[in-house]
């Protein structure tokens, strides 16, 4: 069964600037918000004390200042460990496959129309965290009995904390990268000065994005034209259905996310997508015509996409706390 896309619904290049004297930083800050999500999880491993990391080096007639030492505290492949690990990969891979890059560490930039259910979302996913450590908590004297047993003489209580609802949390919040009001009272003229500054960090997360975008369109064909063209052993790679499957991902949530900000990057990603976009994983591992003419179409792009990449000026993004 092949792949197909459903035909864009997007505005095109020309369309989307419905202000033509606005800039693509000036769209980008009209159109989304900052959504910034910390993680807290409990730290699996404690560093060494002194007297421990010197009686390790002795073992091995080591200098201490040359060895660093940690003892494990839980069985982190426990299927309730890994239960709650998995909630977290979810929640961390959601809220990147549905924001773009900004230039403050630890803040994305989501469409204001897809707050209300990136909240949704995210609630749901912390709910299912809650439920994952109350399977850990059921089983956790079973976890600090074995980390006893697995440890021996490093082995410290203190280490071990009662309260686990505490440790393992998800926190969303949207925090505003505007100017605020009170300054214009204050200062008129740092008022626009913080203005122009804000414009240019949007100006910057637009780089940003085209960046992400194209650095990861240029990994996914690049993988999958390597597997079809490559052979080992005198016979063609073996490549998994994701090699597809994440391209075709890549294609849903370009067309969702793009900011449309540059036609030559937007042109590179439509060819890719047609060049993959009707054909099955299974007939690229038995038709060998297919197999070639997708491996050298899709290589044509990759280098058009290198091309377009080494073209690009690059600034210098300065992540400062002002």
């Amino acid at each position: 069964m092949s792949i197909a896309l459903e035909p864009t619904t997007e505005p095109r290049f020309e369309e989307a600037m419905e202000n033509p004297l606005a800039s693509v930083g000036e769209r980008l800050q009209s159109e989304t918000t900052a959504v910034r999500m910390k993680i807290h999880w409990p730290g699996v491993r404690k560093t060494l004390s002194q007297d421990q990391n010197r009686q390790a080096a002795g073992t091995f007639s080591a200098d201490t200042k040359s060895l660093s030492t940690s003892k494990k505290l839980f069985d982190t492949s426990h299927p309730a460990f890994r239960a709650a690990t998995a909630v977290k990969s979810q929640a961390s891979d959601y809220w990147r496959s549905v924001t773009l890059p900004y230039v403050e560490p630890g803040m994305r930039l989501i469409r204001r129309r897809d707050v209300a259910s990136f909240d949704v979302h995210m609630t749901t996913v912390k709910a299912e965290l809650a439920e994952a450590v109350g399977q850990i908590e059921q089983v956790y004297d079973e976890l600090v009995d074995q980390a006893r047993t697995r440890l021996g003489n490093l082995f410290d209580p203190a280490d071990y904390t009662v309260d686990l609802s505490e440790q393992f949390a998800i926190e969303w919040d949207y925090p505003s990268c505007d100017p605020p009001e009170y300054l214009l009272r204050v200062s008129p003229r740092l008022y626009y000065e913080e203005c122009s500054r804000v414009q240019r960090r949007f100006d910057e997360a637009v780089q940003l994005a085209e960046q992400a975008f194209a650095d990861e369109l240029s990994q996914l064909i690049g993988h999958l034209a390597e597997r079809l063209a490559g052979e080992s052993d005198g016979t063609p790679k073996v490549f998994r259905d994701s090699a597809v499957t994440n391209l075709m991902q890549f294609f849903e949530r370009f067309q969702r996310l793009n900011i449309r900000s540059n036609a030559d990057l937007d042109q590179l990603v439509t060819q890719a997508r047609e060049i993959v976009g009707n054909v099955a994983p299974q007939d690229l591992r038995d038709r060998t015509s297919i197999r070639d003419r997708v491996a050298g179409q899709l290589s044509q792009v990759e280098a058009s996409l290198d091309d377009w990449m080494t073209d690009r000026p690059r600034r210098s993004i300065l992540r400062r706390s002002r």
